[in-house]
């Protein structure tokens, strides 16, 4: 989820397109947010880890 949130970010940046750039943020955040919560050992819907 972190590494499609950098492409479209990228992709975002590239061809001036604001909806990826946008979509790109938050699929950043969301991803972060998961890794943490799952590196702390809570389950997040319903699993452990999320890869």
């Amino acid at each position: 989820m972190i590494i499609l949130g950098i492409i479209l970010l990228i992709l975002g940046f590239i061809f001036s397109i604001p909806i990826l750039w946008t979509i790109g943020i938050i699929l950043v955040v969301v991803g972060a947010i998961l890794a943490v919560l799952g590196a702390t050992g809570r389950a997040v819907g319903g699993r452990k880890h999320f890869y």
